[in-house]
């Protein structure tokens, strides 16, 4: 674990000396990302500090029932209102487009445990070697000797479950398994969160995932197992983008596999790649990331790339 001091005591005088706090998660926000800004806001209510969160993606359906919180977007917002911005999880797709907004003399944080950021801040709080940005933020409030909460502790068992895979990934440190025995022992239920987020599947999300396994295939010469997902496949299903997030991780359990990418069009001219793999596999994902401009950790990375995925009768191209 890096050693944070100098940041998190630079962290607490920006907070000190700020009265208004604008929280920023990535688009498309996923557990961690809605984690830890949760978190944030709930600690810096805490201290009767006004936090909004400002995201371009609502909070998804399938948390809103432990979210109490808001996400409002960005153009709803007076950003140049606020002290300080404090940017947390992947910051890049999100916060780069908040930034230019802003004043010069708003602080600007970034709390993130991705590699390859080069977007720029005031503080940058950044540990590729953390599971997740909620483990970085409970060592920030650790650091502070914050007493943990029962809401502090779900929504950062949220982010820790989600970036782990419910614990099954390779990240699964020793470290996070102390925080999240802490976590438990200061009130968060555990088995709700994995119920909310990962075992309450609608039936539209069992059916686009049921298209994207009939399409997977694998490739014999890089034991990559790959499937497709149109906007056509979502429409049908009745589902959302929010339901294609697990399916990488799913198809990443094939034996034999090395590596899983998953190709969905997010509009008429956005193509994402998601990509996973295991530490046992010996793949580095990041790497292919890097190829298509994205990035990433080396178990699980992502892209994006301009183009339409068109299916034929051998497969599928890209146009």
């Amino acid at each position: 674990m890096i050693n944070f001091t100098s940041e998190f005591n630079t962290l607490n005088y920006i907070i000190k000396n700020s009265r208004r706090i604008l929280l920023v998660p990535h688009s498309r926000p996923d557990g961690d990302a809605i984690g830890s800004v949760s978190a944030l806001k709930e600690y810096l209510q805490s201290l009767e500090k006004t936090a909004d969160i400002a995201c371009f993606d609502p909070l998804p359906d399938y948390l809103k029932s432990i979210i109490p919180f808001e996400f409002e977007y960005p153009d709803h917002l007076d950003l140049k209102s606020y002290d300080a911005v404090i940017a947390s999880d992947s910051v890049e797709r999100g916060f780069d487009k908040i930034k230019p907004r802003l004043s010069k003399n708003q602080a600007t944080v970034l709390i993130d445990h991705h590699p390859d950021i080069t977007i720029c801040g005031d503080v940058k709080i950044i540990d590729p070697k953390s599971s997740s940005a909620c483990e970085i933020i409970y060592d920030y409030l650790e650091f502070n000797k914050v007493k943990i909460t029962k809401n502090l502790a779900t929504f950062l068992m949220i982010g820790l479950s989600s970036d782990t895979g419910n614990f099954q990934h390779s990240n699964t440190t020793v470290r996070v398994m102390e925080i999240a025995s802490n976590l438990i022992k200061s009130g968060a239920s555990l088995s709700k969160i994995i119920n909310a987020g990962f075992a309450n599947k609608k039936i539209s999300t069992l059916k686009l995932w049921g298209k994207a396994f009939e399409k997977a295939r694998i490739n014999t010469k890089n034991n990559m197992i790959i499937t497709v997902i149109t906007q056509e496949d979502i429409a049908q299903c009745g589902a959302s983008i929010e339901d294609i997030a697990e399916v990488s991780s799913i198809l990443n359990t094939v034996p034999g596999t090395n590596f899983s990418l998953v190709l969905s069009q997010r509009d008429n001219k956005t193509i994402k790649g998601s990509l996973r793999s295991e530490e046992y596999k010996g793949t580095n994902v990041s790497d292919i990331a890097h190829q298509f401009g994205g990035g990433g950790h080396k178990l699980a990375s992502g892209f994006e790339i301009k183009g339409k995925i068109v299916e034929t009768g051998k497969g599928w191209k890209v146009v």
